[in-house]
């Protein structure tokens, strides 16, 4: 499949959802630790449960670029990765400026070569989210930074332990920091580390293939430096936020639906807002059942990092709050442009307005389909979910962003009984970055 091509999807609502729904495997799990298998300089790694989104088919063509041999078996969600000869250090700019997620190949990178440049990072454009804390740290750990207006360089050629502190727990971040830090000679201490369930799973991932890692969880984690790592078989963690996406359609369309695979811990406050809205949820092992019988309730959000309520899930509960009866208040604290979805939302007939970085939604409100734009990977989830209940036809184009983070969406809906199709366009692509 093309990773350019522009999509054109085809909603229509009034459809109840029932069935089952398999929940993929993690998104912000798989990327960073496609990433860390660069570190195995022999043998061969393999991933299980991979999902199979256009930000790791790039992934994919970044680590073949630095001269990675990696087979996916799509059927099985299975990839097997050689990196046992990584033959350049400079990160292509066609290809990180298509996620953002292509920063995580600067630790192994600059551990396998001792060095690595890289020019653009893209990705969903969400505001500012700045790099410098990741560099901050790198130097602290002993690399030299170099920046001119084209790209960034580092160097490292003795990586030491040392005292990193990250000013917010970002995920990302604390995975960077926690993967260079791994071949670095003596401790690292990292404070204020994000706590995500993915933190965990590449934690876990790095220690198997023999980093000494201690304290996932607690805000302060602790490795110990060790002198090469080897090349394991793991399996990837579900996603979280495909999981939170599936039960708020349920939720939306008065359905019926059982997340196979999903983790009931993993939801953490989002479990408290739906079932606050009126959504039950029930778990049976590896199986959650999201019902919603009456009529939904009015919330009150405000994103935070992880056990907060997540970011990515913040455009998926807008479109929820459209459907409640009274009225919904969202703060997002985390990307200013996180609320791009409101405007594509009121053309469709709700009544949204945005007060000092604050929704205000008023529902419930009759949602009518017409065409409208996925800005990002979340709004255009958002748009499905809105789509799902609307009167006609909901037009959604920049599609292409939804499959930048959901794995066969269209085919994964349509047997919950939604009526979805896709339409690829031959034109060039709507917008530069996936």
């Amino acid at each position: 499949m093309s990773i350019r091509q522009p999509v054109r999807y085809h909603v229509r609502g009034g459809q109840r959802l029932e069935g089952t729904v398999i929940i993929q495997g993690a998104k912000n799990a798989a990327l960073p630790i496609i990433a860390a298998s660069l570190l195995a300089k022999r043998g061969q790694t393999i991933l299980h449960n991979v999902p199979l989104i256009n930000d790791v088919y790039v992934a994919i063509e970044i680590a073949r670029a630095l001269g990675a041999k990696i087979k996916l078996h799509e059927e099985e969600q299975v990839m097997v990765i050689d990196a046992s000869n990584i033959t350049t250090s400079n990160l292509s700019p066609e290809l990180t400026n298509l996620i953002r997620g292509s920063v995580l190949f600067l630790p192994p990178v600059m551990m396998r070569t001792g060095q690595v440049s890289i020019e653009k990072v893209g990705g969903c454009n969400l505001g500012k989210r700045s790099l410098d804390f990741h560099y901050r740290g790198f130097v602290r750990l002993g690399a030299e930074v170099v920046e001119d207006e084209r790209a960034i360089s580092v160097r490292m050629e003795k990586p030491k332990g040392a005292y990193l502190y990250l000013d917010t727990p970002s995920h990302t971040g604390t995975e960077n920091l926690m993967t260079a830090a791994c071949l670095a000679e003596g401790t690292t201490i990292i404070e204020n580390a994000a706590l995500e369930p993915e933190i965990a799973n590449v934690a876990n991932f790095l220690n198997l293939m023999g980093a000494k890692i201690s304290g996932v969880g607690t805000g302060v984690i602790q490795i110990e430096g060790v002198k090469e790592l080897s090349a394991v078989e793991y399996t990837i963690m579900p996603d979280r936020i495909d999981a939170g996406t599936m039960a708020i359609l349920a939720a939306a369309t008065q359905g019926d639906v059982a997340l196979i695979g999903a983790n009931l811990r993993h939801f953490a406050v989002v479990r408290a807002k739906l079932e606050q809205m009126g959504v039950e949820l029930q778990e049976d092992g590896p199986v959650i059942r999201v019902q919603r019988r009456g009529a939904l309730r009015p919330v009150n959000v405000i994103t935070w990092p992880f056990p907060g309520y997540p970011t990515d899930l913040q455009s998926p509960l807008m479109a929820l709050a459209c459907m409640a009866s009274g009225t919904s208040y969202i703060r997002e604290t985390l990307f200013d442009q996180r609320f791009g979805v409101a405007n594509d939302l009121n053309n469709m007939g709700a009544n949204i307005k945005l007060e000092d970085g604050s929704a205000v939604i008023a529902g419930p409100t009759p949602l009518t389909g017409t065409t409208v734009w996925a800005h990002d990977l979340r709004a255009g989830s958002a748009l499905i979910i809105a789509g799902s209940v609307a009167e006609g036809e909901t037009i959604i184009d920049n599609a292409q962003m939804i499959e930048r983070g959901y794995s066969s969406i269209i085919r994964r809906l349509t047997r919950l009984g939604l009526h979805i199709e896709e339409e690829r366009l031959e034109a060039p692509a709507l917008q530069e970055s996936l």
